[in-house]
């Protein structure tokens, strides 16, 4: 058998368990910088994750500077002033501190420091050529694994259209992972966000450009996640399923950020373009719809899929068990409340109105071609009718 060749990519440092996030100023240090931006959001701004990280920058000869307007999915305005902020107060470092949206706009900040005209000049893959600005990504949720990616989506309000920026640059020098920092977060959020790092690993399986590491790792996120969702989704301070959901999620970010995403994720998008659909949100939509159109692609992926999330799989043909990874999913969606479409307040009209430029706009996107099943503008449209 031929030998395949690969890249696998990650931060240099990646800091886990509970009170990691107290040695920020160590990383900060050690990367040589003096005055640091931590980017956030105004909801993780009136909590004391921000002070707690702040203080571990005072403490290590660093000031902070505090910008926390990332209220929503990451536009290019919200660049535009989280560089302002860097600017006027002469940083050298950029500090993320939330999901994937403080985390993506920190990343759009950090290279905006060191290149001309606009992020959305930087749309697509490895266009970035003048760097970045040092970058720690800290995780408050157990979803995006956005602090170990290569990948930051950030909305042009000019098109209404989510970007994704790919570039190795955005790949931060530290990721720090605290589980302590998840249990504050409410069971919607927790269900949307550890449905999300599901769909990462979900996708980086069956990806078209799947590799034996990218594999390894999204197995052990599927069988982590699958085992200790539910569990983080009742009992929120139940620090054990905490640390396991975040230790899946991360094996999902350094899975997908290294064999990327598919269907699921190029739907997603627009959904978020158009409807303002939160990004965790939509995949738990999508998933369970996407992968009963996919598993015919790739049974035999599939079929691990059910098995990693403890399903009976001997003695099925491929494609009867890799049916059970749908069920599976599914169940675990209707466990979780996952709403449909409609129940998350898009308007069906507006959706069938829509649905054939969203089509377009997600197969733009890149990500479905990963798929295993390709799909057509027309299968986009039937998939986005049957989520509603």
């Amino acid at each position: 058998m031929a030998q395949q060749t690969f890249e696998f990519r990650a931060p240099p440092r990646i800091l886990f368990g509970p009170g990691v996030s107290r040695r920020v100023g160590e990383v900060a240090r050690d990367l040589g910088c003096r005055r640091a931006l931590v980017v956030t959001g105004p909801v993780l701004a009136k909590t004391g994750y921000p002070a707690q990280v702040i203080d571990s920058l005072s403490s290590a000869g660093l000031t902070a500077a505090l910008f926390a307007e990332i209220d929503a999915e990451p536009t290019v305005r919200h660049v535009e002033r989280g560089l302002a902020a860097l600017r006027e107060n002469e940083c050298d470092l950029v500090v993320a501190l939330g999901g994937g949206s403080p985390m993506d706009a920190a990343k759009a900040i950090a290279v905006m420091a060191a290149n001309p005209g606009s992020i959305a000049d930087y749309a697509g893959t490895e266009k970035i050529k003048g760097g970045r600005l040092p970058l720690i990504a800290i995780s408050t949720t157990a979803g995006t694994g956005s602090e170990v990616t290569r990948f930051a989506v950030i909305t042009d309000e000019a098109t209404n259209v989510k970007m994704l920026i790919n570039s190795a640059i955005l790949i931060p020098d530290a990721a720090v992972d605290d589980p302590l920092l998840t249990v504050s977060m409410p069971p919607r959020v927790t269900a949307s966000t550890g449905m999300d790092a599901l769909t990462h690993a979900i996708e980086s399986y069956i990806s078209r450009r799947s590799q034996p590491l990218s594999d390894t790792l999204a197995l052990s996120a599927i069988r982590r996640i699958a085992a200790h969702l539910r569990r983080a989704w009742a009992e929120p301070e139940n620090l054990e399923a905490r640390t396991e959901m975040m230790l899946g999620a991360l094996e999902a970010g350094l899975s997908f950020g290294n064999s990327s995403v598919a269907l699921v994720h190029g739907m997603a998008r627009p959904l978020g373009a158009y409807f303002h659909i939160p990004h965790g949100l939509a995949n738990a939509i999508l998933l369970p719809h996407v992968m009963a159109y996919s598993a015919a692609g790739a049974p035999e992926r599939f079929r691990d899929i059910a098995a990693a999330m403890g399903e009976r799989v001997e003695g099925l043909t491929p494609l009867q068990a890799a049916w059970r990874a749908v069920e599976a999913v599914r169940e675990l969606c209707a466990d979780l409340g996952v709403p449909t479409l409609s129940e998350a307040g898009v308007d069906e009209e507006e959706l069938l109105r829509l649905a054939p430029t969203m089509a377009k706009d997600a197969l733009a996107s890149g990500s479905p071609a990963n798929n295993p099943r390709l799909a057509s503008e027309e299968d986009i449209v039937e998939l986005y009718k049957r989520a509603l």
